[in-house]
């Protein structure tokens, strides 16, 4: 998208690469999938950080007006940066909604979790339930009731990846993807608890006697799943609901744009970005996360210049 932006519109790209992407990935991960839960947190604390440290390095180098973009978990991580900036901004956030909760638990990426892990994680440390649980504020509704409708609507590929006809033979079967994100400030005894101590969910205190077998009468209980799930969203929702952070200075420089059928990102059921930041545009498109991925970012750089010039227009004389 870079380079049809520096013909188009004389715009240049800095690109931020993700802490556990590419050269920054652990040697031990596999690809992008995650190995903890913790390091989603991580991730989304240091893109913060750094994403403020090139604006200021941007604007100490004499470059204006300055803007933050990205798509899917991309554009989810520059909301959180906006959300840490002093000043008025345009955001462009693409293929991202308002919390990573609905992602892990209800979407299409949920299946790629390893609950059986979780839940046995869940079983066995009690400081989960009895007081972790108790530090968590739910954000919006529960989306996660709205799992089997959102499951059952993306059961064929056709639907998961949101292409038409035409689309569908120009991606053919090669295709694969994966992804999306984030932290925030909240729950510190649980962020200190899970990020300072190590990196495995496992480093958190055991119930007594519970060694590495979970404990029988819990783990028995039909409704782990249940619980595994709901503690997660809770946990997500605390960490990462753009409800927790500071609203942008001036949430008219913000477009974002949605995939109408979006299986990754499910809108259903959780706080939308309008009630989060009145006064921001939302623009949505037909197909899905995969196709707009592909085929639509014609519309993602429209929505950028934009708010470029939304920018410009507001604010001439801010540099």
């Amino acid at each position: 998208m870079a380079r049809p932006m520096i013909k188009e519109a004389g715009m240049a790209s800095l690109l931020l690469e993700n802490p556990y992407y590419g050269y920054r990935k652990p040697k031990d991960q596999l690809r992008s999938s995650l190995k903890n839960v913790s390091d989603l947190f991580v991730m989304g604390g240091a893109l913060i950080l750094e994403s403020t440290v090139l604006l200021r390095w941007l604007e100490r180098e004499g470059y204006w007006p300055l803007g933050m973009t990205g798509i899917s978990m991309g554009g989810y991580m520059a909301s959180l940066a906006v959300t840490n900036w002093p000043k008025p901004i345009p955001l462009i956030p693409c293929l991202s909604w308002s919390t990573a909760s609905s992602v892990f638990t209800t979407g299409v990426l949920s299946k790629a979790v390893n609950w059986t892990e979780l839940e046995k994680q869940y079983a066995i440390n009690s400081v989960y339930e009895e007081e972790i649980m108790k530090l968590l504020g739910y954000c919006g509704a529960d989306s996660f009731k709205m799992g089997p409708e959102l499951v059952r609507n993306a059961d064929s590929l056709e639907h998961l990846f949101g292409l038409s006809g035409d689309d569908r033979e120009s991606v053919g079967p090669k295709f694969r993807t994966g992804g999306e994100i984030e932290a925030g400030d909240g729950v510190h005894q649980f962020l200190s608890a899970v990020n300072s101590r190590g990196t495995s969910l496992d480093t958190l205190p055991r119930r007594p006697h519970a060694n590495n077998t979970m404990d029988s009468a819990k783990c028995c209980r039909p409704s782990l799943h249940r619980e595994s799930i709901s503690f997660m969203k809770g946990v997500m929702d605390e960490c990462t609901h753009m409800a927790n952070f500071s609203v942008p200075v001036d949430t008219s420089l913000i477009i974002v744009v949605q995939a109408k059928e979006d299986a990754y990102i499910p809108r259903t059921g959780v706080l939308s970005l309008q009630e989060i930041w009145p006064g921001c545009e939302v623009r949505y498109l037909n197909g899905g996360h995969i196709s707009a991925y592909l085929f639509k970012q014609n519309i993602f750089r429209q929505a950028i210049y934009d708010g470029f010039n939304r920018f410009c227009l507001k604010y001439p004389n801010l540099h």
